[in-house]
Parts: structure tokens; sequence; C-alpha cells
């Protein structure tokens, strides 16, 4: 290959470095990851065989096998199988493990026993970031995405999908049964008899699908949430903005800190909505930062009257909007917006200029709600473009202020939907860019807690590296 550049002749021998130490450079990525574990109090954070056995065979220390998986996140290697080939082949992983090989099965079993260390370690790392000086977490954003897990969309069940499949499969039997009679009929010999075998054949086929289905919405009746998954039976069936594009996973929830970038506080869950989720999240991410007040940022998919209220009581501000829940302003009619409240005097203002007073107060749902109406909408003369009925009544929530409140700051300047979609997409993108177009590698929701925790440090730590750059961070650690 005579003009090209030429590589070194197979036979050429070669003197590579005699020590493992000369094949990382001193600002290498690997050396955090090294750095980082040492100083980890592993016995406290509760990782199984911190303390070596007296007896019998002597194990792999777990400070080994967890810069095994954080090496392994970090660029992309999550299988156990793919960690133990890097281990015998790669320099960086040679270097950080000292030549140690771990097999397949003890690197998968680490993880699968050990998934509430690891999340305490993920933990750690965010509570070196505050302690540096990198994290202050004044305002937080707060957002939830799917993942998809092992069970596959036809692997799961819900009363729907059983009676659109019972629908189908009925359908085909009688089409089956149909053909069989034509076929009885009109047709004889060997052609015949084959041709009924075969149909009687997928016809019985056909029956016991029916009857696992049966069996299977009878199993409905039990479960909780009304769905059932076999290969992973903690994954639920959940929908996304896509259109037709429900996948059966999990909800993956992030506080993420607005300046940084640094996801703060996460969690899993198999819920397939965030409503409930505000006031949990935004509140473990006042503690994990150690802050008296906090502001959080979220999209409409979180509001809720009772999160928010539990939010106020904790010293932390939200910003939303509000989602349309009436139909009414596409129609070209009033809606609650278009009523000014007049706090001093207790009346709301119609568009039209009259004042609806107070009537009386009622619970609902555990909060304090106040109604507010006139009698004069009977005499008013664009009272079908506000209501169908006698008078336009309009509720008012006890903590109906904070909603006002709300609204001022997302009309402000500031823009914070935008602060938000410009923040939190960004490690949620990441994460799933890392992973590819597949799925968590393993079953049930305590599993798949530690799966995330993992790919949540790993780019917490390139994060910060990004920030402060590697030696910067190294430069930190001991302090």
């Amino acid at each position: 290959m005579s003009g090209f550049i030429e590589g070194v002749d197979r036979d050429q021998v070669t003197l590579f470095p005699d020590r493992l130490e000369d094949w990382i450079d001193d600002d290498h990525l690997v050396r955090v990851v090294d750095l980082f574990v040492e100083q980890l109090n592993l016995a406290g954070l509760g990782f199984v065989r911190a303390a070596h056995a007296r007896t019998g065979r002597p194990g792999y220390h777990p400070a080994i096998l967890l810069k095994l998986f954080i090496y392994g996140y970090l660029n992309r290697i999550p299988s156990s199988r793919r960690l133990e080939r890097e281990a015998g082949r790669n320099v960086e992983v040679m270097w950080l493990l000292g030549r140690l090989v771990p097999d397949h099965k003890t690197i998968a079993d680490f993880r699968r026993d050990n998934g509430a260390a690891i999340r305490k370690t993920c933990a750690q790392f965010v509570e070196l970031c505050r302690r540096i000086g990198t994290l202050k977490g004044e305002c937080v954003v707060i957002d939830g995405s799917k993942f998809k897990a092992v069970n596959n969309r036809d692997k799961n069940f819900t009363k729907g999908k059983i009676a659109s499949r019972l629908a189908h499969l009925e359908a085909d039997v009688e089409r089956y049964i149909t053909e069989m009679v034509r076929i009885d009929r009109q047709e004889k010999g060997e052609v015949r008899a084959e041709k009924v075998t075969h149909l009687a054949h997928r016809y019985g086929r056909l029956k016991q699908e029916i009857e696992k289905l049966n069996a299977m919405d009878k199993a409905l009746a039990d479960a909780p949430d009304g769905q059932i998954s076999l290969t992973d039976p903690d994954a639920r069936a959940m929908a996304t903005s896509a259109r037709n594009s429900g996948l059966v996973g999990y909800n993956a929830q992030c506080a993420v800190d607005t300046e940084t970038h640094i996801i703060v506080t996460h969690e899993v869950t198999n819920k397939g909505f965030d409503r409930d989720q505000l006031s949990p999240m935004a509140m473990a991410a006042k503690d994990t930062l150690g802050r008296d007040t906090l502001h959080a940022l979220a999209d409409k998919g979180y509001y809720s009257g009772v999160e928010i209220a539990a939010c106020d009581k904790a010293g932390i501000t939200v910003t939303m909007p509000r989602p349309e829940t009436s139909g009414n302003r596409k129609k070209g009619m009033y809606v609650k917006a278009d009523f000014k409240y007049d706090a001093d005097r207790d009346v709301y203002v119609c568009p039209t200029g009259d004042e609806l007073t107070y009537r009386y107060t009622r619970d609902e749902d555990g909060l304090q709600v106040r109604r507010y109406w006139t009698n004069e909408c009977q005499n008013c003369p664009v009272k079908s473009r506000c209501t169908t009925g006698t008078e336009r009544r309009v509720t008012r929530w006890e903590y109906e202020h904070l909603v006002d409140e709300m609204r001022d700051r997302l009309r402000s300047a500031d823009d914070p939907m935008t602060l938000r979609r410009s923040t939190v997409e960004h490690p949620f993108g990441t994460i799933k860019a890392w992973m590819g177009t597949t799925h968590f590698l393993m079953r049930r929701l305590k599993n798949v807690r530690t799966e995330m925790a993992l790919n949540v440090l790993a780019y917490n730590i390139k994060r910060m590296v990004a920030l402060v750059g590697i030696k910067g961070l190294m430069a930190a650690m001991p302090a």
C-alpha cells in the first residue's frame, strides 16, 4: 500500500511501557472515578461485603466493582458481559481494576444486590458538588420522562387490550367456522380433508388463546391498577406525547439545577402521570441542597392544588402554567381568566363590569373552595357567551393567590418556561442518547432505580468535568 500511511508490522517486537500508570494521563477521566470511589465510606453506604470474611474464598472488594460500573456507564457500557470483556482488553479498565477480571455473573450480582448503596453513592456525588460550591441550587426544574422496560407491549394486558383482542379472535373463529362449512359442502377428496384439518388446527389454537385471555381478564380483577405485565411485573403501559406511541416502561423524575444543569435528585416510578410528583421531588431537592427556600419550575402536567399547597408550606415557590380544563375559549366564550378578582373587596368583576359576590364556602377534595356569583346574569346581554346556566359561578380556592402569583411570574421577562425547557430536556436527552434505542436492562422497580442512579451519576460526573475540568474536580475532592 505504497503512498498511504502504513501500520507497524505485526511481527515487529514492541516494548510497551512497564507500568499501567504510564498509559493513563494525569487528566484522564478514569482518575476521577478512581479518586471518587476511594474516598467513599462503602460500609457506611451499605455495600455488601465491604469487610472481608475471615474464612472462605476471598471475594472482590465492592470498590473494584463500583469503579467498573461507573466507568461502564460513563462509556455507554451497561452490560455485565461487555464489562467483563472490557476488563480483559481495555487498558483503562486494567489500570482502574488492577488487572482484575471479574466474571459477568459477579458483576451483575453486584448491581442487583447493592441497589440502595449505589443510589446513595449517586447522592454522595451531588453532595460533593454542593460542598465545593459548584451547585448552589437556587432554582430547579422538575420534569419526568418515560423510559422503556424489558416488557414488550404484547406482554402487557389491560381490560381494553383484552377486550380488543378477544373481539378480533372471536371474529377469526367465526370466519374459520364459516370457511370449514363451505369447504365441507363444496369440495371433496383429499384436498377437502387437508383444508379442513388445517383450519381445525388453526381454530384450536385460537380457542386456546381465547382461554388464556379470559383467564388473564379474571386475574386483572385483583390487579390494583388494572394492568398485568408478564416479563417485568412492575412495568406499566404509559402514554407519551407522540401519537400512537404508548410504551411499557417507567416514569423517571428529575430535579435539575437551572444554573449548572446538574441533576440534584431523581426518582423512578411506574405511574404514567406526574401530577402527584411535584411536592415529593421539590422537597427532596430542597433537602439535598440544604436550603431554607427553593424555586421550582414545572410544566402543566404537574398542576395540582394539593401539591402546590404542600410546596408552599415547605417554603418552596412553584411556577408552572395552569392547564385549560374548559373548552369555552375555543367556543368563543368567557373563561375564568376573564374575571378579575378584587382582593380588597373580595369580589370578582366580570367582563361587562358586574360584580360577583361571595356566597358560601365548602370543602372539595380536602380543599376550601369559595363560590361567587351575581343575580344580574339573567338580564346580561352577553349571557350566551358566558354560561348556559341561570348564572355564571366562579370558584376560588383558598390558595388561589399562589396561582395568581404564578401567572404573574409566567408573564415576566425572565420567561421561566423557556428556561424550564432548556434546562431539564438536556439531561433526559443525553441519558436517552447514551442508552440508544433500547430499554432498561434489569427488571422490577427497585432494580430499574439502580440503573437510573448509575446513569444519573455518570451524567453528573461528565457535567462537573465540563464545568470545572478534570484537574479542578480532582483537586476539590479531598476537601
